[in-house]
């Protein structure tokens, strides 16, 4: 037992040594988008046009780092700012399925041609979703229950932070503030918000790296199309930010999977879970909630057929060529990342228990006081 432990441990190191340089390289971006692109900032522009809105916010989506139920915030405050209801579900998919921290750590992990379809299969069914709510009905002004939607305690979303959104918030004058604000934003509260996901992804490679054979996929799921439907049906339940699932496909890649299944999982994953469909339909409808999910199944479906096309016809194996991208990363640089992560990750986890810590305390304050 603990031989199997000590080696799931190792395989899961060997996923965070690759990953580190490319997880530090993503939050610092993150850090710099937060300071200067604003959501609030953003939503002015998504209230016009049934067309246009949804373009708009499909691409402001795709870098902000949000997980399925940490957009539901955001969403609000362009639902408040007069977003649309397409622009909103556009919004609502684009951003959970990508994100400025996933991208280069898929590089890393899989591929650069992965890492590029990613995104571009984001944006793409994110307009899908918004043009077909958009135009299947007339949008309705009075509909506005988005605004009440905050990062409660009822919903555990594990990567909601109300700081995304905060139209009150006061910018900081100088620029070297605005940078010092972004920076621990990015590697305070964001990481803190996403870190236990992250290591719970990791770990999660590690098993599937020493308990799957290397030959089940290649015995059991050989039909592609079977493949894809197993990652679709295991996705969409599944609370899994972006960031956390990148490592759980790159494990499945090098197991055999094909990578137009992989990129299924990287989409259906990160953008659904039974509480943020709960929220959806409860919030903007039933047929919304069945366009969101038809929207992310079918798109998913067709763009990894495409993805293995892509491959097929390019001639790359992606078990092959899975993680290479790390090796051109000299060693003392990857160790010094994973060294400087793994005492970010300790320190955001350490206060995201902090604040539990307060949270309870100030329920058992308020049930004492009754």
């Amino acid at each position: 037992m603990i031989t199997v432990v000590i080696e799931i441990i190792l395989a899961s190191w060997q996923v965070f040594y690759e990953s580190a340089v490319y997880m530090l390289l993503g939050f610092f971006i993150a850090g710099i988008l937060y300071v200067f692109i604003k959501p609030e900032t953003i939503g002015r522009y998504l209230g016009g046009g049934k067309v246009r809105s949804v373009f708009l916010a499909a691409l402001a989506g795709i870098p902000i780092p949000l997980c399925s139920c940490g957009v539901l915030p955001a969403a609000a405050g362009l639902k408040r700012q007069g977003a649309d209801n397409g622009a909103t579900l556009s919004f609502l998919i684009s951003t959970p399925e990508t994100g400025i921290d996933s991208i280069p750590l898929t590089f890393a992990l899989m591929d650069p041609i992965i890492a590029l379809i990613r995104p571009v299969a984001a944006f793409i069914t994110a307009i899908v979703a918004g043009l077909s709510e958009n135009f299947s009905t007339r949008w309705n002004n009075s509909s506005d229950n988005f605004s009440q939607i905050s990062c409660s305690d009822s919903i555990d979303c594990g990567g909601c932070n109300s700081t995304v959104v905060n139209p009150g918030k006061p910018m900081e004058k100088t620029f070297t503030a605005k940078i010092v604000s972004g920076l621990k934003y990015a590697f305070v509260d964001l990481l803190g918000d996403i870190g236990k996901w992250f290591i719970l992804g990791i770990l999660m490679a590690g098993m599937i790296t020493y308990m799957i054979p290397d030959a089940l996929f290649e015995s059991y799921l050989t039909n592609n199309l079977i493949a894809i439907l197993v990652m679709l049906v295991a996705g969409i339940p599944m609370y899994v930010c972006a960031t956390a699932s990148t490592p759980i496909a790159a494990a499945l890649v090098l197991k055999g999977l094909n990578p137009g299944a992989a990129l299924v999982f990287l989409l259906a994953g990160p953008a659904t879970n039974v509480a943020s469909m709960s929220v959806v339909s409860g919030l903007l409808g039933k047929r919304s909630l069945m366009i969101y999910l038809g929207s992310i199944a079918i798109c998913s479906i067709i763009l990894g057929f495409f993805t293995d096309m892509l491959y097929y016809s390019m001639g790359i194996s992606a078990t092959a060529v899975a993680g290479q991208a790390a090796d051109i990363i000299p060693h003392f640089i990857q160790m010094g990342s994973a060294v400087i992560l793994g005492v970010l990750l300790l320190f955001g986890l350490c206060q995201g228990y902090s604040r539990c810590c307060t949270f309870f305390l100030g329920i058992r304050k308020r049930l004492n006081a009754i």
